[in-house]
């Protein structure tokens, strides 16, 4: 009998045909709260962390940009600011809430962007396109990352850049603390703020799973990007990976 390929779901082993659905399921549960989430567990570094990937991208007037996995919208806004009226600025999601939540989000904000549910596997966009494609605290959810990354990469036009914001691996000293606040104060907040904690106790073991620095841009250059550097945020709490398509 022919086994199906495995996929880490957190800390546990699933088919990979699942993984989709139970990140669906995750994201569903606490999009209502996603924002407010993100404040309190970050201390709002998380602002500061997307305000850096936005100044980093180079982003200008007229350029097309891709956010995937776009959330609740606070990179695309930024984009849409720069790239202006001639400009394009599209969202993308798998999960239809967390898209709905970031396109209401910016029509509340009197911006309006094309936002289209897909899978980052399989990008609905011609080869070529893009000038600039972004990734936030989305990448550690999918799948198969690599195929991810190189359907970002061919979207991109030549010369195009990719970044991919991500929560990495903390500098060794604090990893003891950070630890126990990821493993204690996280679920505790999740089950008291946004009523689940279950799901940042997922969110937790999804960064413990993720590919830290080193590896994610060893992941960046076999997906065919170039001149790929990185740079560690709040002790490496996150990391933004920056790649170019020659």
């Amino acid at each position: 009998m022919v086994r199906m390929s495995q996929t880490d779901f957190g800390y546990r082993d699933v088919d990979a045909a699942e993984k989709a659905g139970r990140v669906a399921g995750v994201f569903s549960s606490v999009a209502a709260r996603y924002d407010l989430m993100n404040d309190l567990m970050s201390g709002g570094l998380h602002r500061l962390w997307k305000a850096f990937t936005v100044t980093l991208a180079g982003v200008r007037e007229g350029e097309r940009v891709l956010d995937v996995a776009a959330g609740s919208g606070d990179l695309a806004r930024e984009f849409a600011r720069r790239v202006g009226p001639v400009g394009e600025v599209w969202l993308t999601d798998i999960n239809r809430a967390m898209l709905e939540r970031g396109r209401d989000r910016l029509l509340d904000r009197g911006v309006t962007l094309p936002a289209v549910q897909c899978d980052a596997e399989a990008l609905p966009f011609p080869s070529d396109y893009f000038d600039c494609v972004s990734v936030a605290f989305g990448l550690r959810n999918m799948t198969d990352k690599e195929s991810a990354l190189a359907e970002m990469r061919r979207v991109l036009k030549p010369a195009g850049r990719l970044l991919v914001l991500e929560f990495s691996r903390v500098w060794a000293p604090l990893a003891r603390a950070y630890d126990w606040y990821s493993f204690t104060v996280l679920p505790w907040l999740g089950g008291k703020v946004a009523g689940d904690e279950a799901a940042y106790r997922y969110l937790a073991e999804s960064i413990r799973m993720h590919p830290d620095q080193e590896s994610l841009k060893a992941m960046l250059e076999r997906a065919g990007l170039e001149n790929v550097e990185y740079f560690n945020l709040s002790a490496g709490v996150a990391a933004l990976h920056r790649g170019y398509k020659i």
